[in-house]
């Protein structure tokens, strides 16, 4: 057998959470791969909804205006009636976004179209998603995992320094680390199908019989493409009709209507919706995130989301590890998302069981992800108590500020790319701090490089804001430079190298 391929992280697993990774990694100049055993792209919409939260994640990646054209806002819900008569319904809170929130509405989008976008901003970076290459093992050594793979027959090792396993709930990665994943069934079996079907007008999110589980179909026009997506949970024995025909006969018989033809079946699955959560997200250099850590019901949209930024906040934290950080570092990856997706598991759950299974319809602030917040990890440092501004562990909102040269500037395009940011409040520029590698330095005041004259910041009394490379304060400090920003520094990035 040939000599082992040596890179820095494998990923397993192209889905949303693995994609994400994969292109963190790649525009921090990582070497890696990203393996996926299907041979194709995933072809369905089974997450449709993004969150404000993820949206903001995408902006830092480079494709939020791509995905928004990709897809569109959520139509009205329309609730028929007995009689046929409906009501309609907004999804949303009916709050729009703000200058500190500026994705305040969720977006659809079919799942299929945002992994199209995601592969296609990856290979900007001159990498592409190896199909067809399936995991079938391997072995942590003490510095190495060394993999193997299969594709088209042929046998592959690869030595590398990290595993990531994002290949979802029936994860081998998880099945082979002895990870105990534990929860329940919820006892509600659905289809979900992407279908071209006539009869319904798009301007809608149709629902006939929101009462009854038993009789409650779903007809939504996705967004950004000519179909639509049927959801309708059914018995817990037998194999459902997936064809168009059954399609049709399923609506037929929920809704007494026969003007609703359904003529093709473009992705279909079914599916008992489980909560579960991973006992431990990492063992040693093995790593796993989004469904392969947790599963959700579909209620509230979670899951995509929530898999995404399980892999935004693991990417910067193996990036550092690997140009010099502590390796303690990556112990914050499951302190700070097992707890988050804990929670999302209680709230999918609840909003399933929430109005005969539909609460989860709903689009509100406890579903938008803004308020996740990593207080109480390991790296959120308040050097003093702040009244005013941002505290550590909280995401740190946008803002909208102006330059040296009076032009708009608004904080997320200071804060977008691969680095920290040390926001430093200065009557002048400039502000000098240890040199270190990945580290931005800004200064704000009258005289310096940024102003806020309305106090968006809390820095009109002086000191410093550390913002991590997610978003997410990591620390505030009394001053602009000293022994606790060198140390808070330490943990987390490499000193900057000389020539």
């Amino acid at each position: 057998m040939e000599e082992p391929v040596e890179i820095e992280v494998l990923v397993c697993g192209a889905g949303a959470a693995g994609l994400t990774l994969a292109i963190d990694l790649a525009r921090r100049g990582v070497s890696f791969r990203i393996v996926e055993k299907m041979d194709g792209p995933f072809a369905g919409s089974r997450g449709k909804g993004l969150q404000p939260r993820t949206l903001e994640v995408f902006e830092d990646l480079g494709i939020i205006d791509r995905v928004v054209a990709a897809g569109g806002l959520y139509p009205p819900l329309r609730e028929y009636g007995e009689d046929g008569g409906y009501t309609e319904k907004t999804m949303g809170d009916g709050h729009g976004p703000t200058p500190g929130e500026p994705y305040l509405i969720p977006l659809m989008i079919p799942q299929f179209r945002t992994e199209q976008v995601m592969r296609e901003r990856l290979a900007e970076f001159g990498h592409e998603v190896e199909f067809g290459c399936e995991l079938i093992g391997f072995a942590e050594e003490a510095d190495r995992v060394t993999v193997r793979v299969e594709r088209a027959g042929r046998e592959e090792r690869i030595r590398t320094r990290f595993l990531v396993g994002a290949d979802g709930g029936r994860s081998f990665v998880r099945g082979e680390l002895g990870i105990d994943f534990p929860g329940r069934t919820l006892g509600v079996r659905a289809i979900v199908a992407d279908v071209a079907l006539s009869g319904l007008d798009r301007d809608a999110w149709h629902q006939f019989n929101g009462a009854d589980m038993a009789r409650l179909v779903m007809v939504c026009p996705l967004a950004g493409t000519e179909l639509f997506q049927i959801q309708a949970p059914i018995s817990q024995g037998g194999d459902p009709d997936l064809s168009a025909m059954g399609m049709e006969r399923l609506i037929a018989e929920r809704t007494g209507r026969n003007d609703i033809k359904v003529t093709s079946v473009a992705w279909a699955s079914a599916y008992a919706m489980n909560a579960r959560l991973a006992d431990r997200y990492r063992a040693g250099r093995i790593f796993l995130v989004g469904d392969a850590a947790h599963v959700h019901p579909p209620t509230g949209g979670q899951g995509l989301n929530t898999s995404v930024q399980d892999a935004y906040n693991l990417g910067w934290k193996l990036a550092a590890v690997l140009a010099g950080a502590p390796d303690t570092l990556l112990d914050t990856y499951e302190e700070e998302r097992r707890p988050v997706a804990a929670d999302v598991l209680g709230l999918s759950t609840k909003l399933l069981e929430s109005q005969g299974g539909q609460g989860g319809l709903r689009r509100g602030r406890d579903t938008y992800q803004l308020d996740i917040n990593y207080v109480a990890s390991a790296l959120s440092y308040d050097e003093a108590p702040r009244t005013t501004g941002p505290v550590a562990g909280l995401r740190m909102p946008d803002a909208r500020l102006a330059g040296a040269a009076g032009q708009p500037r608004r904080l997320f395009d200071v804060l977008t790319g691969p680095h920290w940011t040390l926001l430093v409040s200065s009557p002048r520029y400039p502000s000098a701090t240890s040199p270190r590698e990945g580290l931005r330095v800004v200064t704000v005041g009258e005289g310096a490089e940024l102003r806020d004259a309305s106090n968006q910041l809390g820095l009109a009394e002086g000191g410093s804001l550390l913002i991590r490379p997610d978003g997410y304060v990591g620390a505030t400090f009394g001053g602009a430079r000293g022994q606790a920003i060198d140390d808070y520094l330490s943990r987390v990035l490499p000193l900057a190298t000389p020539f």
